[in-house]
């Protein structure tokens, strides 16, 4: 029996679940226009110990979203991860956040396309069958009416920047799916899980989340 404590902080939403033998048990997540994740995020691990009825003690390990996503929200999570590492002695896995985003899509065909806002048109993207098997690797693009345009496949796009990709992306074998904004730790579950019984973990003094692009500091006009 292994208990598995999932952060996703990589986006708007602050999330945190608790899965058995990679079941999600309990789920807590806020998602706000501000980031409040420094603020709830261990207020959301500690009710959910508490809920559980376990001890911190009888976790077997922490999994964290890797990213790519949101400097300040991806080393927030990444160091709530570590440190809970460190007190328990316990081992910290990475999952990849456009893989748990996809996670919330159900079709029998075509590719899924999730997306993590990148500001202005850019994206970070990756493309997943329907069996999620990554097809294309992530990357940071920049969405023009060519994107894409090589596919003859049904591909079904999701994440939060459907509005502004549906302006230029226009092909009649493309599908934006509503209400699919944000990755969630409840689809990290069975990830995690699943990197468990194979040992596959990350060390924890040396890992960084994957950012993909350098972080950018701007002032104010």
């Amino acid at each position: 029996m292994a208990y598995l404590l999932n952060i996703e902080t990589a986006t708007k939403n602050c999330s945190v679940s608790l899965a058995k033998d990679g079941s999600t048990l309990l789920c807590k997540e806020m998602s706000e226009e501000g980031y409040s994740h420094a603020e709830r995020l261990h207020v959301f691990i500690e009710e959910i110990i508490q809920e559980a009825g376990i001890a911190f003690q009888d976790l077997s390990a922490i999994a964290v979203s890797q990213g790519p996503g949101s400097y300040t929200g991806l080393r927030i999570g990444v160091s709530a991860a570590k440190g809970l590492c460190y007190a328990l002695d316990i081992p910290l896995i990475a999952i990849d956040t456009l893989q748990t985003l996809a996670r919330q899509v159900k079709q029998p065909d075509g590719f899924i396309v999730p997306m993590i806002d990148a500001r202005r048109m850019e994206v970070y993207s990756a493309i997943f069958d329907a069996n999620y098997e990554q097809k294309r690797a992530i990357q940071a693009e920049v969405i023009t009416e060519n994107s894409f345009a090589d596919s003859k496949e049904t591909l079904y796009f999701i994440g939060d920047c459907n509005g502004k990709c549906k302006t230029v992306l226009s092909a009649p074998n493309f599908v934006f799916l509503e209400g699919i904004q944000y990755p969630s730790a409840k689809e990290m579950s069975a990830l995690s899980f699943e990197k468990y019984q194979k040992s596959d973990t990350v060390d924890v003094a040396y890992f960084e989340p994957f950012y993909l692009k350098d972080f950018m500091i701007t002032t104010k006009k």
